[in-house]
């Protein structure tokens, strides 16, 4: 990939992944009080939905540039040939390394922003700090596992079906889909993708929510859903699915939206620039 189709990677992606986590901030925070194994009103309720926003601030804009980053290197290494049956496959390695990349950063800003959510009296920075005392660095990739086994299969779904839809899109018109197009294409891609990863992030939040030391803070992703199937059957498999589609259905409009015209527009100014 060349300078400006590095650059221009790294900043869409940031930009769009920024606006996102900010815009939507607030049903995120319901959702994970609704997946808490406290239950929703002792974790919060509807007060202070905006706890734990600074830690998604810090973590938004590299998380999302090296999502993007990665994810368009991996498709430019992998076919120059842009005709290939083997796109949507392409697609899905490109999204799937590019998760793997971006957990790294996104699941230490995910467990402190989490954990906030559901402790709103405590400050984001309070409880950086007693993660790090208590568990050390290794309590800030607690969850990495689940968090890759969440984003892995969302990824498969949601960016080969935006694809898809994409190129369906522009065919029928005969050019190229516009920002808006593109961002609904995300929306519906996005849409259904939370749905059908929903119990997944259940158990990556009670990972994540767990007592240090406990059976569900070392435990693995099968023995979450075990727990929370035998407490709560499939609704609680399925808690917080509608505040996480309407999030990540418009987060889909927003994100993808946003970067295919971040990207028109820093391609064009990188044009004229390199």
């Amino acid at each position: 990939m060349n300078q400006p189709g590095f650059v221009v990677s790294l900043v869409a992606g940031g930009v769009a992944g920024a606006s996102v986590d900010l815009i939507l901030f607030p049903l995120d925070t319901i959702k994970t009080r609704l997946q808490s194994p406290q239950g929703f009103k002792k974790a919060g309720g509807f007060r202070g939905i905006y706890a734990g926003v600074p830690s998604t601030a810090i973590g938004s804009f590299p998380n999302a540039a090296a999502f993007f980053l990665t994810y368009e290197y991996v498709k430019w290494f992998l076919y120059p040939d842009s005709s290939s049956y083997w796109m949507p496959a392409k697609h899905m390695l490109a999204a799937s390394a590019g998760e793997v990349v971006a957990c790294l950063i996104r699941v230490p800003s995910e467990v402190v922003k989490q954990r906030a959510q559901v402790s709103a009296s405590s400050g984001t920075f309070q409880i950086f700090s007693n993660i790090l005392y208590e568990e050390g660095i290794q309590g800030l990739y607690r969850g990495y596992k689940s968090t890759v086994l969440r984003e892995i299969p969302f990824s498969l779904v949601q960016f080969p079906l935006w694809e898809y839809l994409k190129a369906l899109w522009s065919w029928r018109q005969d050019h190229a889909v516009d920002s808006w197009q593109s961002a609904l294409c995300g929306a519906f891609a996005g849409g259904f993708a939370a749905v059908i990863t929903t119990p997944l992030d259940v158990a990556k939040t009670r990972i994540m929510l767990a007592k240090a030391g406990s059976s569900t803070a070392g435990g693995s992703v099968l023995s979450a859903l075990q727990g929370v199937w035998r407490s709560q059957g499939l609704t609680g498999l399925f808690a917080g699915v509608f505040p996480r589609m309407a999030a990540i259905s418009l987060g889909g409009f927003i994100f993808l939206g946003a970067y295919d015209q971040a990207r028109s527009m820093l391609s064009t100014v990188g044009r004229k620039s390199w």
